[in-house]
């Protein structure tokens, strides 16, 4: 985003007059049973904290957790490990924007292991391609490919309903080719064994990753 997230957060980039991360938090609320929400701040994380505060305002309940350093998505998960404790939980990167109904889609889809949400569509290089077996279950998730990718592959929505078992592979995951611990080298280790599915969504999707994508969305 350049230096419109100098000096916010990209999460609190406004869009149709709020910022994104509030939007993700009234659809989750809306249009599931979930009214406990963790936030992982960083880069300016008192701007978060400072807006949303304990979440009265919107009738849940929010716990912070900061990631200190930003060392990729396995990090930034394991910052809420000990808030999550034995409980399955609903994951969302905070700058995708999703129509309420995937939220429900994605928790009625819920194994005991995990669910990914896929989109079709998109281009390959800005996130992971996600292969299915014809039952649905992921076979492969490849995190921002080179060259060409195969007919019939999905784009990781960045959208999750994981048990808490995931912490178990995060902790062990290594330094990725970019130099960060990616969560879905963890997910690619559950994907081997056959115990994550994927989800492919039907409803809009917008991953609000650029300036020109969020010029499209306020204009």
């Amino acid at each position: 985003m350049k230096d419109l997230a100098r000096d916010i957060p990209k999460p609190m980039l406004v869009v149709q007059g709020k910022p994104i991360l509030e939007t993700i938090l009234v659809r989750i609320r809306d249009a599931t049973t979930i009214t406990d929400f963790f936030l992982v701040t960083g880069h300016q994380a008192h701007v978060v904290e400072a807006y949303f505060g304990d979440g009265s305002r919107w009738g849940v309940s929010i716990t912070y957790g900061r990631q200190s350093i930003p060392n990729g998505t396995a990090k930034a998960l394991e910052v809420a490990r000990q808030w999550v404790n034995d409980d399955p939980f609903l994951l969302s990167y905070g700058d995708i924007l999703v129509d309420p109904t995937a939220y429900s889609e994605l928790l009625e889809a819920y194994e005991p292991e995990g669910v990914i949400a896929c989109v079709r569509n998109q281009d390959f290089s800005q996130g992971g391609a996600v292969f299915l077996d014809p039952q649905g279950k992921v076979l492969e998730i490849l995190e921002k490919p080179a060259g060409q990718i195969a007919q019939g592959a999905y784009y990781n929505a960045g959208i999750y309903a994981l048990s808490p078992a995931v912490f178990s592979l995060t902790e062990r995951v290594g330094l990725s080719p970019r130099g960060e611990y990616e969560l879905t080298d963890a997910l690619r280790v559950l994907a081997s064994s056959g115990k994550l599915k994927g989800v492919p969504l039907t409803c809009s999707w917008v991953d609000v990753r650029d300036p020109e994508t969020l010029s499209r969305l306020t204009s």
